[in-house]
């Protein structure tokens, strides 16, 4: 499985980004896509997830009504589109997905349940 997340860049407060993570080397119908960043000096973080069937979505509460995940399985891409965006969302974003099952939703959000992890764009939001 390989993952390239694309799409970083420098942005102003309050201006909006998109990211794509490409992802390859196997289907992923029944997977589940996840987001994460990780800021300088801080853990990573849980961002959003994605169910690559059904299309279920998962945000964490700080993004909740500004990010939006999406994914288009003709082009085997997932997106984060995200709006309204502040300084402190100044990280390093990466896309995930884990071939283990998950009882429950509570999986998504953890880092350590995510087996394949793509290299990351760096995000930076100006003040």
């Amino acid at each position: 499985v390989q993952l390239q997340a694309s799409g970083g860049g420098l942005v102003q407060a309050g201006g909006s980004l998109r990211l794509s993570c490409a992802a390859s080397g196997r289907t992923f119908s029944g997977y589940v896509m996840g987001w994460f960043r990780q800021a300088p000096g801080k853990d990573r973080e849980f961002v959003s997830a994605i169910s690559w069937s059904g299309g279920s979505t998962y945000y964490a509460d700080s993004v909740k009504g500004r990010f939006t995940i999406s994914r288009d399985k003709a082009k085997n891409t997932v997106y984060l589109q995200m709006n309204s965006l502040k300084p402190e969302e100044t990280a390093v974003y990466y896309c995930a997905t884990s071939e283990d099952d998950c009882p429950n939703n509570e999986c998504y959000y953890l880092r350590g349940w995510y087996d394949y992890w793509g290299q990351g764009t760096l995000v930076t939001v100006s003040s």
